[in-house]
């Protein structure tokens, strides 16, 4: 140690480089006050540091101190500080010679009473209560029969034993575990983030997303659940979209995620009963519907039978429904041979008043009408053509007498229109010969309708007409007597005949003889010749 002598200095007292000060201080602060338990309030916290530790002040109404907490003993505080809580911290008082501080080195922490965390958890109870996030509203019923339960826990607690066996005998279902922390410093934080986790699964995925949530830890005290009371996880519990099941502690044990769940169980195992049914009261359930069903069917079909037989009673027999339809048809059957004779008789009728107005005389008498009629046009027209071709002659006779006297322009003029006559006369020329052939047209298809009726084409094809002495047509044998006079007309004449008793004599001779010689004519009779149609015009 580099000291100045007594006789050099100006006085008897030591002199101290400022690192042998500062050491020297820091040795015995240490010494004295090695092991101290201070209590305080925490001011200044901004959690841990990048490199684990936490810097902080604790003070009380008149004095403050620094305060630092070392990685290694962070990790095993119980809770999480906050800023304002009231804490007793157990550690040694140093110093901090770089810049002449002193400061306490916490070892170990704990609220200072259970009324400190009580008035902090009633606090924070109030706030997030007055944000809404406690509302009966907000929350939501459970699934009745859960296909996947999803549970946020310590993996290696009796808790998720128990939750698990408790399913298995209930109702056994896919269970996924999400391993969590549930004390200790960033507990809070994996609950919150094990709860966001889950509702981030997609439901379309290839892990499918749990119907219903189980948070759950065993018993303890307040410290050991403060991890429970924490902001993050009461916000995480209320956003949750999936139902969530509060299971932490035992039944007289409330935190603050007990209030945001959707139901608080008082037990892990309560939580375990609550999210699934019980698989043999369902199944003694179901078997009791089902016998109550096949029972009421039963009772449901005999009371329809009755009623059907009921029915039957009431309706009449096949035979009574069909004997009427039965008569019908037999009164229709017996009168269908009637009803073709009326129909047939009707039908002849018609054909016969039809038939009456196309007799040979109608027709001729029809067609000898329409000649004069057309006959008649002709005169007049003739008549009227020339008359106008008189009058027209006699016209331009007198223009042209006058024409001489007349300038050129009008000779001009009435050479014009004289033209025009000359014209007009070739267009009724025309005129009438295209109405004289369009008349001989009809004519002539009147003409083939009337040969097209005419017997004497049925005559053509090897037929005769028999006529008696009034040259009325024969058509019954029966109206015959022997000897009787008759005309067999033919399509090329008339023969005179005699009637006899039976078929002709055999003379033995060859049919095709007997058909060329015919029988002579009476020698005052004269063959008749057939009508001539005479020309049109």
């Amino acid at each position: 140690m580099n000291r100045m002598s007594g006789t050099d200095s100006p006085s008897n007292l030591t002199e101290f480089s400022v690192s042998e000060l500062s050491g020297s201080i820091k040795r015995t602060v240490e010494n004295a006050f090695d092991h101290v338990r201070v209590r305080g309030e925490i001011s200044g916290y901004r959690g841990p540091h990048s490199s684990g530790h936490a810097y902080f002040s604790l003070k009380d109404d008149r004095a403050r101190i620094d305060a630092v907490i070392w990685k290694g003993s962070f990790s095993r505080i119980k809770f999480r500080p906050e800023e304002g809580m009231e804490v007793i911290a157990t550690g040694k008082i140093t110093t901090f010679p770089g810049s002449s501080k002193y400061q306490i080195v916490i070892e170990a922490m704990e609220p200072a009473g259970a009324g400190a965390l009580m008035a902090l958890l009633e606090e924070r109870k109030r706030k997030l209560g007055a944000e809404g996030l406690f509302d009966q509203a907000r929350k939501r019923p459970l699934p009745f029969m859960p296909q996947v339960i999803g549970v946020v826990t310590s993996p290696t607690g009796a808790v998720i034993r128990d939750i698990l066996h408790r399913i298995t005998d209930r109702f056994p279902v896919h269970v996924i575990v999400w391993p969590v922390k549930v004390q200790g410093e960033g507990s809070g934080d994996e609950v919150a983030n094990a709860i966001r986790g889950f509702n981030a699964i997609d439901p379309h995925g290839p892990m499918r997303r749990p119907d219903v949530l189980i948070v759950a830890r065993g018993g303890g005290s307040l410290e050991d659940l403060w991890s429970f009371n924490d902001e993050a996880v009461v916000r995480a519990a209320a956003e949750s979209r999936i139902p969530l099941i509060s299971a932490v502690g035992h039944e007289t044990d409330w935190t603050l995620i007990d209030y945001a769940a959707d139901i608080r169980a008082p037990t892990p195992t309560g939580a375990a009963e609550m999210a699934v049914p019980v698989k043999a009261d369902m199944e003694a359930q179901l078997a009791g519907l089902g016998a109550r069903l096949r029972g009421s069917a039963s009772r449901q079909m005999d009371n329809r039978r009755q009623f059907l037989r009921s029915l039957m009673r009431a309706l009449p027999s096949i035979d009574q429904l069909l004997a009427l339809p039965r008569r019908r048809f037999d009164e229709a059957a017996s009168g269908l041979g009637r009803g073709l004779e009326r129909t047939a008789i009707a039908k002849r009728r018609t054909f016969e008043q039809a038939s009456a107005g196309l007799r040979l005389d109608i027709l001729t008498n029809r067609i000898a009408t329409q000649r004069r009629h057309i006959a008649e046009q002709i005169l007049r027209t003739d008549n009227t053509l020339e008359r106008r071709l008189l009058k027209e002659h006699g016209r331009i006779q007198r223009a042209s007498a006058s024409l001489a006297a007349l300038p050129a322009q009008l000779r001009g003029q009435l050479q014009r229109e004289g033209q025009r006559v000359l014209t007009l006369s070739h267009r009724a020329d025309s005129a009438v010969t295209h109405a004289m052939v369009r008349r001989h047209s009809a004519i002539s298809a009147q003409d083939r309708v009337l040969q097209s009726l005419s017997y004497k084409n049925v005559l053509k094809r090897g037929y005769a007409v028999i006529r008696g002495e009034d040259d009325q047509p024969l058509t019954r044998a029966a109206g015959i007597t022997s000897g009787q006079a008759i005309s067999v007309e033919f399509a090329d004449g008339r023969i005179a005949a005699v009637t006899g008793e039976g078929g002709p004599p055999d003379t033995g001779g060859s049919p095709q003889k007997k058909r060329s010689a015919p029988k002579p004519a009476a020698a005052d009779e004269k063959p008749l010749e057939p009508p001539k149609q005479g020309n049109l015009f």
